[in-house]
């Protein structure tokens, strides 16, 4: 059985505030949902765990590229330089 109850409340001023309460005797349902909630939070979760480990893979890989492009890069400034090295020699000798 479901009984509503509203409750008027006066103030000295002359407020009124109203509440309403509603009361059931009716017993809570089995709580299936609050398991099938319990379980999509939980594969959520580790989906969420799987996505950011694969970000993280592909920073790394990202950083593996960046770092290799810039050993490529010293080694070619360092063949510039001896490069410069031989033309000046060519020149003074």
């Amino acid at each position: 059985m479901t009984e509503e109850r509203i409750t008027e409340t006066r103030t000295p001023e002359g407020n009124t505030h109203t509440t309403t309460t509603t009361v059931s005797d009716r017993p809570s349902s089995g709580g299936g949902t609050k398991w099938v909630g319990l379980i999509l939070l939980v594969l959520i979760a580790a989906a969420a765990l799987f996505v950011f480990s694969q970000m993280s893979d592909s920073e790394a890989s990202k950083d593996a590229a960046v770092g290799e492009a810039a050993q490529q890069v010293g080694d070619a400034a360092e063949q510039v330089g001896a490069a410069a090295e031989e033309a000046v020699d060519k020149v003074t000798n």
